[in-house]
């Protein structure tokens, strides 16, 4: 397996700190075409994992991290980055590539690097290659519970911040209102003009025939991209759209795991390549599927938690870009560490502090009533 990531350095893991939530509230609930109502944050909890040289890095991970991960890391052994990336890979081959637990291997990938950057006192954009420390962004929100005038208060808000583009929900009455998105489709172009790129992401909504019909009925608007029309996986059903002849570029991605399905995914005739930072598997894949963006011509942008995007966002193009989702990042945002700024449709990282600087505000989140425990564990002598 070809990887761009290739580091010898020996890793040794020797304590493990977790921290446990509880759920961390939205100013507002939160509602896609398919994900139900959201009133928390995902983030479960995060880990402090250090090593034998005196590294620690820091990530949000889930419960399921310390039981299906820590096990087989904190067991007194030695290994190279790549040791430990590819024993683990396998190890969970039987759990499937899909999995929470390739997921959690993709964090652990993670941790590593935000280690041996600290170990070569550069941040972890610079320690990876990149050669500026901003990443181009665009914005999404747009939940279906905002009323029309609030959705187009919002879109009007990001044009204003400098955003190029934007984004929000469609898949209203769980799909069967399409004439409420095409509605609010035709009030934000209204309101930002013509030249204001707009994407909508339907979260797999529909069947193929019913994302024709909407895709025809919203072709007057111009969208930059139609998102997630129909299933992820079906890889079929996506071929099929795109030979009735669709009328706007189509993106998937956020719900892969690996870099073999955007191989396919390019095949069936996606145009807009999404990868999301927090999901896969080998975080190397990012830049393969980038990489492979370039290479047939379809374009590409990525999703996540905006720091660990942002970080990967410096080693893209100007239009290649990360994706801002403000309405469920930004209120984690208010217990964390180090953001980055955010400025004229980019997002800036920290310079000069080594590693992956953002790490999650204990105190802040203990003095708020939202840290449930905290658990410490050690390597096996």
């Amino acid at each position: 397996m070809k990887n761009i990531f290739d580091f010898q350095d020996n890793i040794k893991f020797i304590k493990a700190v977790y921290y446990n939530f509880h759920p961390i509230p939205l100013p507002k609930p939160f509602k896609d075409g398919t994900g139900g109502m959201g009133k928390n944050a995902p983030e479960q909890g995060c880990i402090e994992l250090y090593d034998s040289e005196g590294a620690c890095a820091h990530l949000t991970v889930g419960r399921s991290f310390a039981k299906n991960i820590l096990p087989m890391i904190l067991n007194g052994e030695t290994k190279s980055y790549n040791q430990w990336r590819d024993t683990l890979y396998w190890k969970i081959r039987n759990a499937g590539f899909q999995s929470g637990q390739a997921v959690e291997v993709g964090q652990l990938d993670l941790m590593m690097l935000d280690i041996l950057a600290q170990r070569a006192g550069k941040p972890l954009h610079r320690f990876l290659g990149a050669e500026k420390d901003w990443a181009a962004a665009y914005k999404g929100g747009g939940s279906l519970l905002l009323e029309d005038e609030e959705l187009v208060e919002d879109m009007l808000r990001y044009m204003e911040e400098g955003y190029q583009t934007v984004k929000f929900k469609v898949g209203s009455n769980d799909g069967t209102n399409m004439e409420r998105d095409l509605r609010r489709i035709e009030k934000v172009r209204k309101a930002l003009g013509p030249d204001m790129g707009i994407a909508v992401d339907a979260n797999q909504r529909w069947e193929v025939e019913d994302a024709y019909r909407f895709a025809r009925l919203a072709e007057p608007y111009g969208l930059a991209w139609l998102e997630e029309p129909v299933h992820s996986h079906d890889m079929n059903g996506i071929k099929r759209l795109k030979e009735m002849g669709v009328p706007m570029p189509i993106a998937f991605g956020e719900s892969m795991r690996t870099f073999y399905a955007y191989e396919t995914y390019v095949e069936k005739g996606v145009d807009h390549l999404q990868p999301s930072m927090g999901r896969m598997s080998r975080i190397d894949d990012l830049l393969k599927i980038r990489d492979l963006a370039r290479e047939k011509g379809v374009t590409f942008s990525s999703g996540g938690r905006i720091y660990l995007n942002a970080i990967f966002g410096c080693l893209y193009e100007e239009n290649e870009k990360i994706e801002y989702h403000e309405p469920i990042s930004r209120p984690v945002g208010e217990y964390t560490l180090f953001q980055p700024e955010e400025r004229g449709g980019r997002f800036y990282c920290q310079p000069d502090m080594p590693g992956n600087p953002q790490r999650m505000d204990i105190e802040k989140l203990e003095k708020h009533g939202l840290l449930e425990s905290k658990k410490v564990f050690y390597a096996e002598k």
